[in-house]
């Protein structure tokens, strides 16, 4: 089986990351890391540099973790991919990391991991930076 994790620059993408691939030691599975970008990958600072994705595949090898690394800008929200790929895959779990929002920044913007946690088929585990 395969671990999806939902990857960014920020510290909830890294603890997402090293989440990831504990449950992959431990369960002896597979990691793919998708770090999506909903629109303009120019100016989007979620979307990871070629050297940052370097660095999540030196830090699976380093953890002795199989895996890939995928970067999606094809204009879909982050949600949405990460479900697709986690279907796609056969994800046995979907690891995300949670960043603090405001009450109404909830309200105007709206939650992509509240997307992911109500309609991803996949279990999904949610951690803090």
């Amino acid at each position: 089986m395969t671990i999806v994790v939902g990857y960014t620059t920020k510290p909830e993408g890294k603890a997402a990351l090293q989440r990831a691939i504990t449950e992959a030691r431990v369960h002896q599975e597979n990691v793919v890391v998708l770090n999506v970008s909903e629109g303009d990958g120019v100016r989007d600072p979620l979307l990871a540099s070629e050297d940052e994705l370097d660095s999540v595949r030196r830090i699976l090898a380093e953890a002795g973790v199989e895996g890939t690394v995928r970067q999606l800008v094809r204009g879909k929200d982050a949600a949405d991919e990460i479900g697709t790929i986690a279907t796609e895959v056969d994800a046995s779990l979907v690891v995300i990391g949670l960043r603090r929002r405001s009450p109404v920044g909830k309200l105007v913007l709206g939650s992509n991991s509240q997307k992911i946690l109500l309609n991803t088929a996949a279990p999904v585990l949610a951690v803090k930076a």
